[in-house]
């Protein structure tokens, strides 16, 4: 596809992922009414004709310390946590009084990585989502900061976004943010716009390099972030567009052809559970193979079997999701394991005709199943 093709398919879209970032809906922590009531008209206007629109909203730190009176977004885990406690009342009053008025009612939902890194939570979560878009209710996402800390929480929401983008089978995610898009090199104070990127076919090291700088002083995401996000996405099967939180009415203009921001092209779309083995699902270790493997993986498509281990590191149980890699540390694949670490490496470099006499058991021939692999390293 050229790049006028990849604008067009928008047009078609029918599931939509709309990220809105803490510099869109607030000004020094205080919320903007007035961000509120166009968004509605937007989304509404979109459900009216057909489309179906999640939104993953920031915002609640941000609100939260504006009513406590702070100048920052929280110096602590804890202080976070109670910013986001109040701030998030605040934040979804508003969704729920300009949707009102709309005719639509939301639905508030606060997850946390550990809630999508577990597979059946992955899937209440997915059958929660769908069950209200279906019903024609507008789902709020946001990040559970009140109970999130280091070891659980998505740290941005912009990969939160792209999480959900995956777990409804979104065709298109579009992330609003304080810039028009993605530069070919990061803005100077003093100094003349660089020109914009209009569309990203593929994510390279000269695209990461464009990408520089951190979020706002009370947002987490920067640039950095969205380009992982749009790249998750891109997986999914949906395109991205990046452009700036002003542009009135931006989805119902993207929507009926209108070029704005940045478009990053879809890939290759991945079966909702094989992208959350590649992207949600934490690894518990590692799997070192040797090179018969990792060429049987990338060029066969085939399983992993005991040959072609080499060793193991860290622990897991069976059904964990690890990572596979060869002799020189290159990650080639993530799995979900038919044994656990300790199994693995009492069969690494045998046979499989061996696995029953070695453990006293077998769950089958393979250490992980090419049903359950997903090749992550030729990206």
């Amino acid at each position: 596809m050229n790049d006028q093709s990849y604008w067009a398919a928008i047009t078609k879209a029918h599931r939509i992922v709309l990220k809105v970032g803490t510099s869109t809906l607030t000004r020094d922590g205080r919320l903007r009414p007035h961000k509120f009531t166009g968004l509605a008209r937007d989304v509404a206007c979109l459900m009216e004709a057909g489309k179906e629109v999640v939104i993953v909203s920031s915002g609640a730190i941000a609100v939260g310390a504006h009513r406590l009176g702070w100048d920052h977004s929280g110096e602590s885990v804890r202080e976070k946590q109670a910013a986001a406690a109040v701030g998030q009342i605040g934040l979804i009053e508003l969704y729920q009084r300009r949707f009102a008025k709309r005719g639509r009612h939301v639905g508030q939902i606060l997850l946390t990585r550990l809630d999508l890194e577990e597979h059946t939570r992955f899937m209440n979560a997915r059958h929660t989502i769908l069950e209200l878009l279906r019903l024609g209710v507008v789902p709020i996402v946001n990040e559970n900061d009140t109970v999130a800390t280091e070891e659980i929480r998505f740290g941005d929401n912009d990969n939160l976004a792209a999480t959900i983008v995956n777990a409804v089978e979104a065709d298109l995610l579009v992330i609003l943010t304080d810039v028009e898009g993605l530069y070919e090199r990061a803005p100077e104070a003093g100094k003349p716009m660089p020109p914009l990127i209009r569309t990203v076919d593929r994510i390279t090291p000269k695209i990461k390099a464009a990408a520089s700088g951190a979020g706002t002083r009370f947002g987490s995401g920067g640039m950095i972030t969205k380009l992982q996000a749009a790249q998750t996405a891109a997986r999914s099967g949906a395109t991205t567009v990046l452009c700036h939180g002003k542009t009135s009415n931006v989805l119902q203009k993207l929507i009926a052809g209108e070029i704005h921001g940045t478009l990053f092209a879809p890939a290759e779309r991945l079966h909702v559970r094989k992208h959350w083995i590649a992207f949600t699902a934490k690894t518990r270790g590692r799997i070192v193979i040797d090179k018969g493997a990792a060429i049987a993986l990338e060029k066969r498509g085939g399983s992993l079997l005991p040959a072609g281990v080499l060793r193991v590191e860290g622990r897991f149980e069976i059904g964990d999701s690890v990572s596979c890699v060869n002799e020189s540390a290159r990650e080639v694949a993530r799995g979900l394991v038919g044994y656990s670490s300790k199994d693995v490496s009492a069969l690494a470099g045998q046979s499989t005709k061996e696995i029953g006499r070695v453990l006293g058991y077998s769950n089958g021939e393979e250490i992980i199943h090419r049903d359950d692999l997903v090749l992550v390293g030729h990206e």
